[in-house]
């Protein structure tokens, strides 16, 4: 089995069932600020699901597994960060958010140097 792939998967669901608790559940909830950043996250969620679902199936070298981890820690860092300051309006947690930032750019870096050493 694949694992990051499975991941991936997961991961993907979850951002599609973010997407929709926004646009449905929340609409009437939360100012159109705070829609906009919960947004924000499922949709950076989104985009590496799809990444670490890339790196997971097109390699099996250590930068494509490292690119997955680093990709799941940017899902958790960033999205979660703006899931829970959208939710909550606690502002204490946007510290976090560049970290995840960061962890998705060495994650491209990562999926990049995995490409450049496939065969």
């Amino acid at each position: 089995m694949n694992v990051w792939l499975l991941v991936a998967a997961i991961n993907g669901f979850l951002a599609v069932a973010a997407g929709a608790f926004g646009a449905h559940g929340l609409q009437d909830r939360l100012d159109a600020h705070a829609l906009t950043i919960f947004e924000t996250g499922a949709r950076y969620q989104m985009y590496h699901a799809l990444a670490m679902g890339l790196a997971a199936v097109a390699s099996r070298n250590s930068a494509a597994r490292l690119a997955c981890m680093l990709f799941l820690a940017g899902i958790i860092l960033f999205s979660g960060s703006l899931y829970l300051f959208a939710l909550t309006g606690m502002r204490a947690v946007g510290f976090v958010t560049p970290f995840g930032g960061l962890a998705f750019l060495a994650g491209w870096a990562a999926l990049a140097r995995a490409a450049a050493r496939a065969n």
